[in-house]
């Protein structure tokens, strides 16, 4: 998988900071999402880019080559985005964006911020609903673009569905959990486990088919809607969760450390994206969102 600008952003903040924590609050963001970025350049390009060392983080030689071309890659993306500020900043118009709930609470507000920023002129009107109505507003012209799990659309005759990230199911496990000593976990070793399971959008549904092969069943040990109540429940050893590592934090509300585990077999993915109706032009609000959130997400 090629770098992404994002993965750019936190190497040069991290090295100029000299360290992890300083590349985080420079970005206010999570020291463990700097982290991840790292690791991921890192293994994308096959270089180590620093030595972690107690005080901090000293880049080495090649880290030190590859920084200027990742400043450079920012300035020109910066120039290039300046380019067309002046144009953007012209469109004008009324947006009606519909989204579900696991979207408005994890993908959303990246994909806002690009757009109001980059069309501040543009009134937006933003209503989350299930998938289910959400279609039925778009095939009766009440919105202009939703965005929701593309596993959802049924009408594929009547909308137009792009999907833009693909989210692999993962094991969430309390510290300490017997299975967290494994890096993989096989399906049949949760056959028996309580679960935690959530009733988002298709995620229930996803679930049960999961594990409906299983010779003995997981027990349910509860049901919610709330993401943060499943981290609650499975940091304090309550159950387990198969979720979507697009909603996994490893910290739960309380402090409580939560792990992520991957599952060998055929799982299911989670698919984000765009809908809207077919055979209507989109207007130049909406197509100016579909293009903005093409490529917030696929930086993700």
């Amino acid at each position: 998988m090629a770098f992404t600008l994002r993965q750019l952003q936190f190497f040069v903040a991290a090295a100029e900071a000299g360290s992890v924590s300083g590349a985080a609050r420079a970005l206010s963001i999570s020291q463990s999402s700097v982290t991840e970025a790292i690791r991921a350049l890192e293994d994308d390009l096959g270089v180590q880019m620093f030595d972690r060392q107690a005080r901090g983080l000293v880049i080495t030689h090649r880290g030190s080559a590859f920084l200027r071309h990742a400043r450079q890659i920012l300035a020109d993306v910066a120039a290039a985005r300046t380019a067309f500020r002046d144009e953007a900043e012209e469109v004008r118009g009324r947006l009606s964006l519909g989204v579900t709930s696991l979207v408005a609470g994890y993908v959303l507000s990246d994909i806002l911020q690009r757009f109001r920023r980059a069309f501040p002129l543009i009134e937006l009107n933003v209503i989350e609903d299930s998938g289910e109505y959400l279609q039925h507003l778009l095939i009766g012209g009440e919105l202009d673009v939703a965005v929701l799990l593309t596993s959802s659309v049924r009408d594929r005759m009547a909308l137009h569905v792009e999907a833009l990230l693909v989210s692999p199911y993962r094991l969430w496990l309390p510290l300490g959990h017997p299975l967290a000593q494994q890096e993989s976990i096989e399906l049949e070793e949760l056959a028996g486990q309580p679960m935690i399971q959530l009733m988002v959008d298709e995620i229930e549904e996803s679930t049960r088919r999961l594990t409906m092969a299983l010779p003995v069943k997981p027990e349910t040990a509860f049901r919610t809607r709330s993401v943060e109540a499943v981290r609650s429940l499975v940091a304090t050893g309550a159950g387990l969760a198969i979720l979507p590592s697009l909603v996994y934090r490893p910290w739960s509300l309380e402090g409580d450390r939560i792990e992520i585990r991957d599952v060998s077999g055929d799982l299911p993915t989670v698919q984000v994206g765009l809908a809207w109706r077919r055979g209507a032009p989109l207007s130049g609000p909406a197509l100016q969102f579909v293009r903005s959130a093409q490529t917030g997400l696929a930086e993700r």
